[in-house]
């Protein structure tokens, strides 16, 4: 019997799986040029982390967390996010006294029991940055061009990154009690998560995503409104550096985020391919948050990325994966051939070009056809006249010709590509 995956968790085969290591080295390329170090995280967490960092109230921690106790009594969860994690291991290795401003970049996979829908997965991997040791609008700009500077490395061409600011222990309180009196006004027409929420947390009001809240949000407070002056500056400036470099930031005057701790700037970007659940990554301002879990009074921002929803989105814009075929199929034919065409391949693969080799005991028909199942566009074939002649017959599967004696068996890379572009340009030419 078969045993399938389990519910919301996936294989990425492996034509997937070519587009996701090049979303992540273009993303390592690009955070390198803004002098980011990776940093590897652990998988599995104690739950307290992220109860006190991502809110005892939100979704996350309620309902999503794979929280579970350990042998040792320890309750531990699998991540749900990134951002917490780099928080506490920034406290833990005291990052702080190597350098006064610390930037950090990952990748990896994430765990939240939501209910899985097209490019929404229990398990599903993200890329992320944090930055910690800076609160001025400079670095909040410098991550959003980041975020815009990815966006057009990645060819999205639909990318749109849209701002609000959450305001500060300042002025949040004043916008939290407009935001209680509407929804006190709105409470039979709120839903029942919501009227909890309303008690314990309003500003996850905003953040529902139940179609009768999110009509009636368009007439809540806005806490652009309520900002201080400080925030209100602060928030101008980073539009104004972003505005002074090209990239353009749409504001999103209800937009909160689904994580506490965010505040001051709050960003999200969509992009179009993904329906009406179009976001495929966002992040803000923590100034309180390494504080609170035990680390020194910093300013934090960052982002992450969802992997599987990007790739969705270059599916959309038919950005082909990278191709994984090898440039020459090595087609034996005998056992006295099949040790030749080993050490052939692996000479050729050493010298950086893709190679598949297959069995001696199969016939050439039967090599021929898996060669074109490859998509290789040369194959070379061992018999026992070519191992007697120490050379090798070359089938260029484009111009359905065979090369022989082009080369010799030892031949090198540079050798053997260049006689195959010479027999063909003769060819062009007669």
């Amino acid at each position: 019997m078969k045993i399938p995956s389990v519910k919301g968790f996936h294989d990425v085969l492996p034509g997937e799986s070519a587009r996701w290591s090049r979303l992540e080295a273009t993303a390592r390329e690009v955070f390198l040029r803004y002098n980011f170090a990776e940093v590897r995280l652990p998988i599995v967490e104690r739950a307290e982390l992220f109860r006190r960092s991502v809110g005892e109230t939100t979704d996350i921690v309620e309902k999503e967390m794979y929280a579970f106790e350990d042998r040792d009594g320890t309750e531990v969860t699998l991540r749900p996010e990134g951002t917490a994690s780099a928080v506490r291991s920034y406290v833990e290795h005291t990052m702080q006294a190597a350098e006064p401003v610390t930037k950090l970049f990952y990748f990896g996979p994430m765990f939240r029991r939501e209910r899985p829908q097209r490019g929404r997965l229990r398990q599903f991997s993200q890329i992320g940055v944090e930055v910690f040791g800076r609160d001025d609008p400079g670095i909040d700009a410098e991550v959003l061009l980041l975020m815009s500077d990815l966006l057009r490395a990645f060819e999205i061409e639909s990318g749109e990154i849209g701002v609000n600011t959450l305001g500060c222990s300042e002025c949040r309180p004043g916008f939290r009690s407009a935001l209680v009196a509407w929804g006190e006004s709105k409470r039979d027409a709120i839903c029942g998560d919501c009227q909890r929420r309303l008690e314990q947390n309003p500003l996850r009001l905003l953040d529902c995503k139940q179609p009768g809240c999110e009509a009636l949000r368009e007439t809540a407070p806005k806490m652009l409104d309520h900002t201080c002056l400080a925030c209100g500056e602060h928030f101008a400036r980073v539009r104004q550096l972003c505005e002074f470099q090209g990239v353009e930031l749409a504001l999103r005057p209800y937009m909160v985020r689904g994580l506490d701790y965010y505040c001051r700037t709050a960003f999200e970007v969509t992009a179009q391919g993904l329906g009406s659940q179009n976001a495929i990554g966002g992040g803000g301002r923590y100034d309180g948050l390494v504080r609170s879990l035990g680390g020194p009074a910093v300013g934090g921002i960052g982002f992450a990325l969802g992997v599987e929803r990007l790739a969705l989105v270059l599916e959309a814009q038919g950005v082909e994966p990278p191709s994984t075929t090898p440039e020459f199929f090595v087609a034996p034919l005998g056992s006295a051939a099949e040790e030749h065409a080993f050490a052939l391949a692996h000479r050729l693969r050493s010298a950086g070009t893709g190679v598949e080799v297959d069995a001696g005991g199969k016939s050439l028909k039967s090599q021929m056809r898996r060669a074109g199942k490859t998509g290789a566009p040369y194959v070379i074939i061992l018999g026992e006249d070519e191992v007697a002649q120490q050379t090798i017959t070359v089938r260029d599967m484009e111009a359905r010709a065979d090369r022989r004696n082009v080369v010799g068996l030892d031949t090198n890379l540079e050798d053997l590509r260049a006689a195959l572009q010479a027999a063909r340009s003769t060819e062009e030419q007669a």
